[in-house]
């Protein structure tokens, strides 16, 4: 089996990042970001994506978070197309559903090759960590853009902010395992009637 990593590296005049993912390792990360909320969140990626993530971003985290995270979104978006290659014998699709307490989230993923996100989420709280909240919208479409996939994302109930931040990240990186997974019966063959992802 080839192997399914990539390294990226993005840099503009607001971030500086580099990141580099393994989609077939042990759930390792190697988190640099300086927005430590979303560093908690990345590492539920790496540890039920069963992924080795290591991202190291510096960005105008002066003026706010939004450069940085977007961007972040954008570069590990890239970085598993690119390791996902020509996705033959992949599954292509995944499904989660994650509670946490009184919270339970739904994230549903298409490797199909076309950018999609749908985002129903109403966050109980505008700020986790000193985070805001609505940055994990653009975390999710700089992703989607890049990675080349469509994303339903539902956090179906929640009371409390950091309960539902946390079920989706942990529902997308299991979505995510699901729809990476080679499937042997599959080997060699593109999941699409289009021949084509």
């Amino acid at each position: 089996m080839a192997e399914r990593q990539a390294s990226v590296e993005r840099n503009t005049l607001e971030t500086q990042i580099k990141v580099d993912v393994n989609l077939d390792g042990s759930g390792k990360a190697e988190l640099d970001t300086g927005v430590h909320f979303l560093e908690h969140m990345l590492d539920q990626i790496a540890r039920h994506g069963m992924i080795d993530l290591t991202i190291h971003a510096k960005g105008d985290l002066h003026i706010d978070a939004h450069h940085t995270v977007e961007d972040i979104g954008i570069t590990l978006g890239q970085a598993v197309a690119q390791a996902v290659g020509d996705k033959k014998g992949i599954t292509r699709y995944g499904h989660a559903y994650v509670p946490l307490d009184e919270s339970l989230s739904r994230v549903v993923i298409d490797l199909s090759g076309r950018p999609g996100l749908i985002y129903d989420v109403s966050y109980t709280r505008a700020s986790i960590g000193g985070l805001d909240t609505e940055l994990f919208y653009e975390f999710f479409q700089g992703f989607v853009n890049h990675a080349g996939v469509t994303l339903h994302i539902d956090n179906l109930r929640g009371a409390n902010a950091h309960h539902q931040a946390e079920t989706i990240f942990k529902a997308f990186g299991r979505a995510l395992r699901m729809a990476l997974e080679l499937d042997s019966r599959m080997a060699g063959i593109t999941p699409s009637t289009k021949g084509s992802l």
